[in-house]
Order: C-alpha cells, then structure tokens, then sequence
C-alpha cells in the first residue's frame, strides 16, 4: 500500500514538473510600432497561438536601439526562450543577435531583414515575410486590368513608380510591379521612376512633383510604391497637378493606412490597396519559434507569405474586419 502511494505521489510530482515546465514557457514578440493596427493584429495573433500551443507570449514595444537592447533583457531575466522581431531598425541585426546569442534566445524575424554592418541581409536569421515581388507583381497586374477596364490608350498613360531602392523589400515590391506592367503589355519607355527621400506622403509628394512637370503630355498616370503611404504621396501629387480621379489609378500595398482615403465621399485616384495578412504573419513567426524551442525543429531561414486582398471602395470594409483591423 506504502509502495502504491509513493508511486502515485511521484507520478503527480512528475507529472506536475513536466506539466509545469510546459506551461511555463514564454516567448517575446517584440514590435517597432505597437499603435499600429498592423501590429497590434500580429500580437493578437501570436497570443492566439500561444493559446493554441500552451505558451505564454511577453509582447514588447521596441520603437528604438536602447528599447531593444533592454527588451531582449527583460526577456532573459523573465525565463523567455527567445523571441519574435520586428526591428525598428535593420542595422541593428548585429548587435541584436549578439545580445540573444550571448543570453542563449533563439530569434526569429518577420516583417523586416536585419542587415550586418556592410548593408548586406543576415541570411542566417530566420525571417518570415511578405513575398515582396509577388506582392509587387500583383500591384502591376491590378493596376494593367483597372486602366483596360477603363478603356485607356497606353501612348496617352504614363506610370509614376515612385521608389526607394535602397530599402531591399521597397526595391522587390516596385520592380515586380515594373515587370508585371511590361510583361502585360505596357510600354516600358512609358514608366518613369522617381526616388523619395521617405516612404511616406510628404517624401512622396515631392518626388513624384519633380516627376509629373517633365511629362505634361501624359494624360493618364498609373501610381506605384513600396506601400500605401507612398502611393498616397503620388496621388496628392497628380491633384495638384491638375488630374482628376477618373485620369489617376494608384493601388498601394498595406491596406490598414489606405482605410481613410478609401472611406473618403468622393473616391479620389487611390483606387484600392493590396491588404496584406499580419495574422498570418503573427500566428505563424511565433509558432517557429515555439517548434524551435519545444521541439528543437529549427525554422526555415526565409520563409514568404503572399496572401493578399485587393481591397476597394467597395470590399474594404469587410476585408479590414475579416484581419481584425
């Protein structure tokens, strides 16, 4: 009787342990811009896998290199196994792996590549992001079908692709929209690229101003950028230019900052946004993670997630619900 009762007591205490020690692991997800619905969709996301797998999710604003660093210690001294990133700044990928390595974390990024101090892409960081050209090839075929719907001549339409080479995803996304245009059809000396000096509206206002003053034969222009913000700076644009929305078609890529202009009473020359998935992203960037760190099943170095929704005056509404946006 003696000998059963021992047995069942260090069953439960192994038991207990086992299940402890499972229920005890946490996990970070740090994000640049926590305010951001985009964000905040990501976060809610992985705390629904945390659920789903028996984690717990320590979520950590990190807007800059100071918050960061010590983000990565509170993980460490809170008993986290390692973490999920959205850097606010790629540079900081050497620095950010050797605090991680150094306090024994795994990392696992999404959204955004960290960069080693030659500008060069830390291949050797699992990363989970959007399929930049795919993506950017979708704008352009969007784009081509919306100026056939509207009966445009191609010698009469121009397309202002405002750029930012220098940031690797902004170049995939623009090129691929580029070629997709070509490889439709449109007239590839009819695409002329301007760079901005920001990805948001005022840097691309000014860019893509310099631009519309050296085309004044163009009577119908097709926008492109790196997101929505971009395309929204080229809209603003061809307005002060004179154009009017019938004459302008820009489709931009995000969807959460396209809400306002799409809700706007007067439909204006943004014709729709490509709505990205951040619950994709957050679900499955901490579920790596978490296969990595119960299961030692490392994740994949590169891993592209190209679901997207073309969200309109007409969808947007419904499509931003359905992300939880």
């Amino acid at each position: 009787m003696n000998k059963m009762v021992k047995l069942l007591t260090l069953s439960c205490v192994m038991f207990g342990a086992v299940g402890s020690a499972y229920a005890a692991e946490k996990l970070g997800y740090l994000v640049k811009q926590p305010e951001e619905p985009w964000f905040q969709t990501e976060w809610a996301f992985a705390e629904k896998a945390g659920k789903d797998m028996g984690f717990e999710v320590i979520k950590i604003a990190v807007p800059d290199g100071e918050k960061t660093l010590n983000a990565i210690d509170t993980l460490a001294a809170s008993g986290a196994k390692g973490f999920v990133i959205c850097t606010p700044d790629p540079k900081l990928g050497p620095a950010i792996m050797a605090k991680a390595n150094a306090l024994g974390l795994k990392v696992v990024t999404v959204d955004d590549q960290f960069v080693n101090a030659k500008g060069q892409p830390m291949t050797d960081v699992p990363l989970l992001m959007m399929a930049a050209s795919k993506v950017g090839e979708r704008q352009g075929q969007e784009l081509y079908k919306e100026m056939k719907k509207r009966n445009w001549n191609a010698k009469d339409t121009g397309v202002l692709a405002i750029t930012a080479n220098e940031l690797d995803t902004a170049r995939r996304r623009t090129d691929g929209s580029m070629s997709a245009l070509k490889a439709d059809g449109f007239p590839a000396g009819q695409i002329y690229t301007v760079p901005t000096k920001s990805n948001d509206i005022p840097g691309a206002l000014d860019a893509a101003n310099s631009m519309l003053v050296q085309h004044p034969n163009v009577k119908n222009w097709l926008v492109i950028g790196m997101n929505d913000n971009t395309v929204l700076g080229g809209i603003r644009a061809t307005e002060g230019q004179g154009f009017k929305a019938p004459n302008v078609i820009g489709i931009g890529i995000n969807g959460v900052d396209a809400k306002n202009e799409l809700g706007k009473a007067q439909a204006t020359g943004f014709y729709g946004s490509l709505l990205p998935s951040p619950d994709v992203h957050g679900y499955q960037s901490i579920k790596m993670l978490h296969e990595w760190v119960a299961n030692g099943k490392q994740p994949p170095k590169f891993t592209e997630v190209s679901d997207v929704v073309l969200i309109t005056r007409d969808n947007y509404k419904d499509e931003l619900k359905k992300k939880g946006l």
